[in-house]
Formats: structure tokens, sequence, C-alpha cells
């Protein structure tokens, strides 16, 4: 069964907040098979992140994923919140190693905590079993910490031996990456759903900023087309949208398991983008 799915934050403020509810009333009407939140580094918005996941789930009534990292998190505390997100009724989680501290270039494991996400799942299965369904995170283009995308794929299946139960991708530009990516994947012994991670271009100066997020590779004609129309938002919006669904429709195509919408909490493109894969 196909899954579509969108990410979301907490909104910073009570104008975003006001955003946020709009972009959820008009999601609720394509009944997405979940959504996801996020969780700030070193849980700087662990109570904005809980609340939220709470309310979409429990009084909206939405399949709600909550992500959770180990960055600056001991036993204990993982050990509480699990326990937090578990009386609330929450089934799914996505569990990450999480970024490097603010101010740091590298990660710094915690004293007492989990060094990765590998640890973090094994020690989520180790307390709940098969209580949570269990998602992690994938990158295509590898991440930007390992040594080689085949060292990355062998930490990836790690986390699956460890008890991911399906993966989501960063997003990517080039479907080709995502498809060499999973037959890799898959020769090394990794049989979980894949997810292709999906994200909009509604902007032109996201674009170098996206790209040194993910380390994703651009398709020459998306890019001339960006390039030639930078001085018109409108244009930039339309062609990022017709090249996010352009990549959709091929995925599913040729067989992705689901999609994953990053949403930025601007869920105007998004949605208009489910909403043509659903007239197709």
């Amino acid at each position: 069964m196909r899954t579509f799915s969108f990410e979301f934050f907490p909104p910073k403020d009570e104008i975003a907040a006001v955003d946020f509810g709009i972009n959820i009333g008009r999601l609720l009407r394509l009944s997405p098979s979940f959504v996801t939140v996020t969780y700030g580094a070193g849980g700087s918005n662990r109570e904005r992140t809980f609340a939220l996941v709470d309310y979409l789930h429990n009084k909206i009534g939405l399949n709600t994923v909550a992500h959770y990292t180990c960055v600056e998190a001991s036993r204990e505390k993982i050990v509480a919140d699990l326990a937090t997100l578990h009386a609330m009724g929450i089934g799914r989680l996505m569990l990450l190693r999480g970024d490097p501290q603010k101010g740091s270039d590298r990660f710094h494991a915690p004293a007492e905590g989990c060094a990765n996400a590998s640890e973090l799942i094994a020690l989520t299965r180790s307390l709940y079993g098969d209580a949570f369904s269990i998602g992690g995170g994938a990158y295509p283009e590898k991440h930007p910490e390992a040594a080689s995308l085949e060292a990355d794929i062998q930490n990836l299946k790690r986390k699956v031996e460890a008890g991911c139960d399906f993966l989501i991708t960063q997003f990517f530009f080039d479907n080709n990456r995502y498809f060499d990516f999973v037959a890799q994947a898959r020769a090394a012994g990794i049989e979980c759903p894949i997810i292709p991670g999906i994200l909009p271009i509604t902007q032109y100066d996201q674009l170098a900023r996206f790209v040194r997020i993910s380390g994703a590779s651009l398709p020459i004609r998306f890019v001339e087309e960006l390039e030639a129309n930078k001085a018109h938002p409108e244009r930039i919006v339309q062609i990022g949208r017709d090249h996010a669904v352009a990549q959709c429709r091929n995925l599913l195509e040729m067989g992705a398991p689901g999609i994953h919408f990053y949403t930025l909490n601007k869920s105007r493109a998004t949605i208009e983008i489910f909403e043509r894969l659903l007239g197709a």
C-alpha cells in the first residue's frame, strides 16, 4: 500500500501558528497516510514538538509520527520521553541521531546516552518491543559525514537490523540517485520500504541552501530553467512544482512505496502537487 505523508515543524510564533492551522485544514481533506513532526536540535523545542504531536494525533485525528533524536539526551531522558509519547498513543516514531550541536561541525555523543540512531533504535526496541513502528533516515547521495556511499549503506543496514521498519530519504532532485540507492540497499540486504522524500523548490534563493544541506545533485535542465527565471518568483514556483510532480509520477510508476513531502510548513505547493497526483 502506497503512503503519502507530510513533514512539519512546530510553529515559532503566533502568526506562524495561524498559517500552520490554515495549512493543516487544507491538508485534512486530502487524508494523508501520516504526518511527521520534527524535533529541534538538542531537543530545543521538545515541549512544542510533543504538544503539536499530541494535538495533531489526539485532537485533529491525523496519524502522527514523532521525530526524536539522541542529541544531548541521557538514557534517563530518552526513557522518559519515549514513555510520554507512548502514553499519548503515538504508534510511529522517526528515530534519528540528529545534527551536530550548535557551534560544532561534528556530533558529540552525550554521556550515558546514544551515540547514533542505531543505538537509539535498539534501546527503543529493548524497552517497547513492537509497540512502536520505527522509521529511520536514509541519504540517496550519502550522509555528509560518511566516507562513501557504500559505508553509509552499511551503516543504514545496522539501523535496519537494530529495528527499523521503514526508511524515509533526504530530499533529492534527480530520481536516478534514488533508484540507484535503492538497488544498492537491496543488494546489501535491506528489505524494508524506502520512502522517497520530495521538497518542491518555491524560491530561487532556496536552491543553494538546499543543496548544501542535503548534498543533492541537480539535473542540468532544471537548474538552467530556474536560472533563466530567477527574477520571476511566480515562475520559479511553477517550475519547482512541475519538477516535483514529474519526480513523484516517475517514482510511483517505478514502484516507490509512497512519497514523503518536506513542506517547510508551507503546504500550498505541496498540496497542489498532491492534488495533481491524485487527479492523474
